[in-house]
């Protein structure tokens, strides 16, 4: 059976995925545990950063290489390095180019809403997209983790593919997407509880390959739920845009999103109404289905600008590009977001 000597020298050659240095260098290997009639080794492990998909990777080999040295099963429990471990290599650690760096230079733009079914996704695809027509390099992240459904609304059916130790965004309408729906199978439902939502999130900051943005949207799950509540920790400089319909108790509900977004700091630099009315290709007459006056109401509360009031009407379908929830730019919708989208790139001054 392996003692801790022959432990600690078959995993000390080992490389901390973040700093690349050596588990001996770090002295990661912080504890160990041999129970010899099972056969069993646990282990606890202190790396830069945990949490991230150079974990997992580094989970699997060390659970190799002792397997190999002679134990039947093996436990592993992860830490960080002491802060101080890290600021000492810190000099030599590579340049931190992810989008939540100090030098990045990317507009994020959080798209909420007070409750679902008022069209925040539509909104968001389609905002990113006018936005990439106006030729600006743009992001879209899926971050509606429970109910994704972007992948779908553009149309996309190839996933993310994994170029180094960082995942490849898909490109589509020359935006580059991210969706919890890339990485599920068969639409299956997700239970997570909060803190592994924060994790996934800040994964699709850090470990997904975005390039040089102008532009990162965020789809956010509707309400203030934990998701939210990360989005305005982790990106204390974040514009929002507030989607609401014409109905007064959506623009009421709609008004808490706005309030949180302002309680943590967060610029909303303006409302969308969405179904604001149907109007008929007979007749050419509007009908106010939902109501009127929510999202002017609403924008005047938060004293911001009303951005656009959309219309309820079916994207063209295009069978060979097919693309259910995208509007053309010749589309009467597909024309008010391209007028929100350049009232966007004028209020955040790029």
């Amino acid at each position: 059976m392996l003692t801790e000597q022959q432990v600690l020298e078959v995993l000390g050659n080992l490389q901390d995925p973040y700093i690349n240095k050596t588990f001996k260098e770090t002295n990661a290997v912080q504890e160990i545990k041999i129970k010899e009639e099972k056969k069993h080794v646990s282990v606890k492990i202190a790396l830069a950063k945990t949490g991230t998909p150079e974990q997992l990777q580094i989970q699997t080999t060390i659970v190799n290489v002792l397997k190999q040295a002679g134990a039947e099963s093996v436990g592993i429990r992860f830490t960080e390095l002491a802060p101080e471990v890290i600021q000492a290599f810190q000099g030599e650690m590579e340049e931190d180019t992810s989008l939540l760096s100090p030098t990045s230079k990317t507009t994020f733009i959080a798209i909420a809403s007070g409750k679902g079914g008022v069209g925040k996704s539509t909104v968001s695809v389609n905002l990113a997209v006018a936005l990439a027509r106006l030729g600006k390099k743009v992001g879209l992240i899926d971050a509606d983790i429970y109910g994704f459904s972007v992948p779908d609304m553009m149309g996309i059916t190839q996933r993310p593919v994994v170029r180094g130790e960082k995942i490849i965004p898909v490109d589509r309408f020359d935006v580059k997407v991210i969706s919890m729906g890339f990485f599920v199978e068969d639409n299956s439902p997700i239970i997570w509880r909060g803190p592994m939502l924060g994790k996934m999130l800040n994964n699709f900051f850090q470990e997904v390959e975005w390039g040089d943005l102008d532009y990162l949207l965020l789809d956010l799950p509707p309400g203030t739920g934990d998701v939210a509540l990360d989005v305005h920790s982790m990106l204390p400089a974040c514009k929002e845009i507030i989607v609401t319909t014409p109905h007064p108790t959506a623009a009421f509900v709609a008004a808490r999103a706005g309030a949180m977004a302002l309680k943590t700091d967060h610029e909303v630099i303006g409302v969308i109404e969405n179904m604001s009315y149907f109007e008929s290709k007979v007749t050419k007459e509007k009908e106010y289905v939902f109501g009127k006056g929510g999202g002017e109401k609403l924008a005047s509360e938060m004293q911001v600008d009303l951005l656009g009031q959309l219309p309820l009407q079916q994207p063209d379908w295009n069978t060979s590009d097919f693309a259910p929830s995208v509007y053309e730019d010749d589309n009467e919708v597909g024309k008010i977001f391209s007028d929100i989208a350049k009232k966007v790139i004028e209020k955040v001054g790029k």
